[in-house]
């Protein structure tokens, strides 16, 4: 179901899959909400084929990642970056390039301030920031109750996600075609639905990214580029330009024809976007 995932290992004490493409100066891969390493099966060999070495996995609670059934497990933004770092030390990576998509970048912008040395470069693509989540749609959600979502019927709560995730698409027809069913059997089932809504859902808190929000001009001191669609209906473009502000020398990119899930809408582009930016990080740390 997803061509990336290439091998399990167990970190910290749960079962996170992962794989690696290539060979070369690393570039890890972080996925965001509802999503997995899947979202960036048309990106990451492409960079992977210009030389880099791909890391992807899919986070503790995601995709084809374990599932904790123990409720006090932490998946949030902030416990992700223990496994991060747990994935680093399997892979033997000492310094990276990061690639971030959602509430991935969440997890970035805190590696980030508290792991500067690590990075070589840091690319966010239509991430959270500051209070700009959960969505108005969302919190709305989450207000009905989340035992009473985790237990609805299977055939209710597909229709719904169905619908929640072609807003986050551009070219919905391609989406759908694609990996749309992936998506959603990912997030559905016995397994999949109370799994989303306890291990995804549940942590959609703006603390996460708001204890680190006045330390992002710290972030200025690494090469660090912002990929944004235009069409965002989750994290509007006006995030964009604050981030941006906040972190000094970044550079903002506006891609047209293109939603939250721009590395669906627009998975060339962004690839092309990303071998710049590591390309240039790597001549400049030359």
């Amino acid at each position: 179901m997803n061509p990336l995932i290439t091998e399990q290992v167990v970190v910290n004490g749960h079962r996170i899959a992962s794989g690696i493409l290539g060979d070369g100066d690393p570039v890890v891969f972080l996925h965001g909400t509802p999503s997995s390493s899947l979202i960036w099966r048309n990106i990451a060999p492409i960079v992977a084929r210009q030389g880099y070495r791909t890391h992807v996995f899919d986070l503790l609670g995601f995709g084809l990642s374990e599932r904790p059934q123990n409720p006090l497990v932490d998946t949030s933004m902030s416990a992700q970056v223990d496994i991060l770092v747990a994935m680093l030390d399997h892979w033997g990576l000492k310094r990276f390039h990061l690639v971030a998509h959602d509430i991935g970048g969440g997890i970035a912008q805190r590696f980030g301030v508290f792991y500067p040395e690590r990075l070589i470069s840091l690319t966010m693509i239509d991430v959270v920031s500051y209070d700009s989540y959960p969505s108005p749609r969302t919190r709305k959600q989450m207000e009905q109750g989340l035992d009473a979502l985790a237990k609805a019927p299977d055939a209710a709560h597909r229709h719904h996600f169905r619908d929640w995730l072609l807003g986050a698409v551009y070219h919905k027809q391609t989406f759908a075609a694609g990996p749309l069913e992936t998506y959603l059997d990912y997030i559905s089932g016995w397994i999949g639905q109370p799994s989303l809504f306890q291990h995804q859902v549940r942590h959609y808190d703006p603390r996460h990214t708001m204890e680190v929000a006045d330390r992002l001009s710290a972030l200025g001191q690494l090469p660090v580029q912002l990929i944004w669609g235009a069409d965002d209906g989750w994290q509007v473009v006006d995030w964009a330009h604050k981030l941006h502000n906040a972190i000094p020398g970044s550079r903002l990119t506006v891609l047209e024809e293109c939603g939250h899930f721009s590395p669906e809408d627009q998975p060339e582009r962004i690839a092309t976007l990303v071998l710049d930016h590591v390309e240039a990080a790597r001549q400049s740390a030359a």
